[in-house]
C-alpha cells in the first residue's frame, strides 16, 4: 500500500514537473506582442539583458521577463547584447529577440552632406538628425581644429556623401569618418594630378576643388572652371571669384555683394585683391571637384559669365569676355558680375 502511495505521489510530481515544462515551453514560444508597426528598443551602452527583459515586460511585448533572463544565463547570451536602436517586426519569440540583440542588427539611420556646403552648414545639417548626438560646438570645435592643426580652419576637411549611422553615434564620430573619406579621397585625386599644375600640395588641390565645387553649375563644365583657373594662377593673374570673397564676409554677407566688398583688402579671401588661392578652401568639394582641379581640361580660356541657367560662357580674351558680360547683364539685374572678372 505504500509502494502504492509513493508511485503514485511520484506520478503525480512527474505530472506536474511536465506540466510545468509544457507551461514554460508554451509560454517561451509564445509571439511578442508588437504594435502595429513594429516595436522600437533601445539599449544603451553596458545594459544588462535583465533590464531590458523587465522593460519589455513591463509595455507588454513579452510575458514574463524571468524566462528571458534565465534562457540567457543557460546560453551565456546575456553578456553579448550590443547597444543601440532595434525595431522588433512580425512575431519574433522572446528567443529571436534576443537573438536580435546579440547581431547587434540595429536600425541604420542615414544623412546626406551634399557638395559644396561649409563646414557650419553641415554642423546644421548633423544637428538636424534626432538620432544622433550633438557634442561639437560649431566649426572652431577643437577637435575639428585638431583634424588640420597647422591650418585656419577646418573647412573643407571633410567629403560630402551620403553617411549611415546608428542611432547615439555622435556628430564628432560621423565627421571624423567624413574627413578620413576626405583625405583617401584627395590622395587618391593627387596621385593622378596633371603635371606642372600650379599647385604644391595636396591642400592647394583641395583648396581649389572648393572653388570649382562652388562656380560650378553644369556638372560637365567642371574641368573647364578648373582650367581657367590653373591658367590664371600660372599666369599670375588674381583669380578673381565671388564665391571666396562671400565666404570671407561670413555672416556680413546679405545676399548682395557690393563693390566696397571687392575693394575690401582686409578679407583674406577676396581674390580680387589678393594674388593665388585664398587661406582655406571655401566648401566641402566632392569628389568630382577634386578630379577636376587636379586634372583640368585643356583650353585658352581666362574668364567665363555665368548664362543664368547654371552653364557659363567661356571667353579667351577680356573682350571677347566683356562682350559676353555685356549679352547676359541684358537680361539680369544691373550688379551682375562675372567670375572670374577683368583682370
Amino acid at each position: 500500500m505504500r509502494k502504492r502511495r509513493l508511485a503514485l505521489g511520484l506520478l503525480g510530481l512527474c505530472l506536474v514537473a511536465a506540466l510545468g515544462a509544457l507551461w514554460i515551453v508554451n509560454r517561451w514560444q509564445q509571439p511578442a506582442t508588437l504594435p502595429t508597426g513594429g516595436y522600437r528598443l533601445v539599449v544603451g551602452a553596458g545594459e544588462s539583458l535583465a533590464g531590458v527583459s523587465r522593460r519589455l515586460q513591463a509595455e507588454g511585448i513579452i510575458e514574463n521577463a524571468l524566462l528571458l533572463e534565465l534562457y540567457g544565463r543557460y546560453t551565456g547570451l546575456d553578456g553579448r547584447l550590443h547597444r543601440g536602436e532595434y525595431l522588433l517586426s512580425g512575431a519574433p519569440t522572446a528567443a529571436e529577440i534576443l537573438d536580435q540583440l546579440v547581431a547587434g542588427a540595429v536600425i541604420e539611420y542615414q544623412v546626406t552632406l551634399p557638395e559644396g556646403i561649409t563646414l557650419a552648414q553641415a554642423l546644421a545639417i548633423l544637428a538636424r538628425e534626432d538620432p544622433l548626438e550633438s557634442v561639437l560646438d560649431g566649426p572652431r570645435d577643437p577637435r575639428l581644429l585638431g583634424l588640420a592643426p597647422e591650418r585656419a580652419s577646418a573647412e573643407g576637411l571633410f567629403l560630402p556623401e551620403t553617411y549611415r549611422y546608428r542611432r547615439g553615434e555622435s556628430d564628432w564620430a560621423l565627421l571624423q569618418r567624413a574627413h578620413a573619406a576626405l583625405v583617401a579621397a584627395l590622395g587618391v585625386a593627387w596621385e593622378e594630378r596633371a603635371p606642372e599644375l600650379p599647385l604644391g600640395e595636396p591642400y592647394e588641390a583641395l583648396v581649389l576643388a572648393s572653388i570649382v565645387e562652388r562656380e560650378t553649375g553644369v556638372p560637365a563644365e567642371r574641368d573647364r572652371i578648373a582650367g581657367v583657373f590653373v591658367r590664371r594662377l600660372l599666369r599670375g593673374m588674381r583669380l578673381q571669384t565671388d564665391p571666396t570673397v562671400i565666404y570671407g564676409l561670413g555672416e556680413r554677407y546679405d545676399g548682395n555683394l557690393r563693390r566696397e566688398h571687392l575693394k575690401d583688402d582686409s578679407n583674406p579671401y577676396n581674390t580680387y585683391r589678393h594674388n593665388g588661392l585664398p587661406p582655406t578652401p571655401i566648401a566641402l568639394p566632392g569628389r568630382a571637384s577634386l578630379l577636376a582641379a587636379v586634372q583640368p581640361a585643356r583650353g585658352s580660356a581666362l574668364y567665363f559669365v555665368a548664362r543664368g541657367d547654371g552653364s557659363h560662357v567661356f571667353s579667351d580674351t577680356l573682350e571677347e569676355h566683356r562682350r559676353a558680360v555685356r549679352d547676359y547683364q541684358l537680361r539680369r539685374r544691373a550688379d551682375y558680375r562675372s567670375a572670374p572678372g577683368p583682370g
